[in-house]
């Protein structure tokens, strides 16, 4: 369609995507700089882009002052079990509401799908309640747990897994699969795009998450990355140098993993909300 257009067009729509790039990553750029500046010189009018002094000791205190190093363990570990499960469990479901005929399936999808629209706040009391019940406070098992399971992955794979055709699965049936054998050796292999697109969701939902280590943990050493950036947050002062570096450590894994992904990511947003 864009060989289509007169080159003044082009010349707009270029400049109306470059101006708006530009506006989305103007805050990261602002966190980077103020990330090698005194607190001092954060919020200093006009603003310095680009530091005549940049304070690069702020990246080496953010390991010194809190222990980070052990914050970004526990989230790597959290993060990375919570998106192997989960993968595991949307994929396993998806594949039973878009291809095995049972009674009450699409009723019963409909009702889990619309969980998605419940808020948190709606359940947070009483599953604290559960967690308590069952002596799962303060520890990584009880986050993992509670993000284990997500209606929104459910319904992202079952839209892309409806696409796959129902001959290919029977054929695969004749040869004498089972349907565990039909699910791992051929609808697996065939959700990648999809798969790709939940693991970025996931993986990012959960390295981010603030409130659910909050409400969870108390022990200093189990903490993750996102309360212990809150911990430059004193009673008297904020310092908000080393909130910056700590926030830029922070984003580095999430660009990895969506670089990583970003084929794949956006090939299954194009084919996923497309079938069924």
């Amino acid at each position: 369609m864009t060989n289509k257009m007169p080159v003044w067009k082009k010349v707009i729509l270029y400049v109306v995507l470059i101006f708006i790039c530009a506006v989305t990553l103007l805050p990261l750029v602002w966190m980077l700089s103020a990330s090698l500046k005194f607190d001092k010189d954060v919020f200093r009018i006009p603003i310095e882009w680009i530091p005549s002094n940049p304070a690069w000791s702020n990246y080496q205190r953010i390991w010194e002052q809190v222990p980070f190093l052990r914050f970004t363990f526990n989230t790597f570990k959290i993060t990375l079990i919570t998106t192997i499960i989960q993968v595991f469990t949307c994929s396993f479901a998806a594949y039973g509401f878009a291809k095995c005929k049972f009674r009450g399936r699409n009723a019963l999808f409909l009702i889990y799908v619309a969980t998605i629209a419940v808020p948190w706040q709606v359940y947070m009391l009483p599953q604290y309640s559960m967690m308590n019940a069952v002596h799962m406070l303060d520890t990584h098992a009880v986050l993992i747990l509670l993000h284990s399971f997500d209606a929104f992955g459910v319904f992202l794979l079952r839209q892309f897994c409806v696409g796959i055709p129902d001959e290919l699965l029977e054929a695969a049936r004749i040869d004498g699969l089972s349907e565990y054998g039909v699910y791992r050796k051929i609808v697996l292999p065939q959700m990648g795009p999809s798969i790709a697109t939940l693991v970025i969701f996931t993986f990012v939902n959960n390295w981010n998450d603030f409130m659910g280590p909050m409400i969870y943990l108390n022990s200093t050493e189990k903490k993750t990355i996102q309360l212990g950036i809150r911990m430059f947050v004193g009673q008297y002062s904020t310092e908000y140098g080393l909130i910056m570096a700590a926030s830029v450590v922070s984003l580095i894994p999430v660009v990895i993993v969506f670089l990583a992904f970003q084929k794949q990511f956006v090939q299954g947003i194009a084919t996923s909300g497309l079938k069924g």
